[in-house]
Order: structure tokens, then sequence, then C-alpha cells
């Protein structure tokens, strides 16, 4: 199972955006470089009032398919 580490900082008015479907994706770097990009709405668990911050292992199939996501702090 491929997977990938990300540190993220979206704030609540950016989580709006991404909640109503002005954007739909997530685009980020992760910590091994990558350009990623991944739906938002794998996120929707980890909102919190300050928005959604820390580090996150995201798991893909063989397929490069979303299998799941984690927060690891």
């Amino acid at each position: 199972m491929q997977q990938i580490i990300v540190d993220l900082s979206i704030s609540p008015d950016e989580w709006i955006k991404l909640y109503q479907g002005v954007a739909k994706d997530v685009h980020t770097t992760a910590r091994d470089g990558r350009s990623v990009r991944f739906p938002a709405r794998i996120l929707s668990r980890f909102y919190l009032r300050d928005g959604i911050r820390g580090t996150f292992r995201i798991l893909f199939d063989g397929q490069g398919k979303f299998a799941s996501i984690e927060r690891l702090q």
C-alpha cells in the first residue's frame, strides 16, 4: 500500500470553501517533496473550530485510490 505524509493547516474560512464545494480538492506538498492532490471530503472528520491542523498519513491502494487517512499529530 502506498502512503504519503502531509502537514496541514487549513483555516476555518478555507474549510468552508472546501465544504461548500467552491474548491473540491486539497493541494499540498508531502513531506517527501511530492506535490499531491486529494479530495477535501476525506478530512471532514478532523475538522475542529480552529480548522484542520496536524500531520496526516494518507494510504492509497495499488491503483492509487484512497484507502484511509489517520492523524499522526
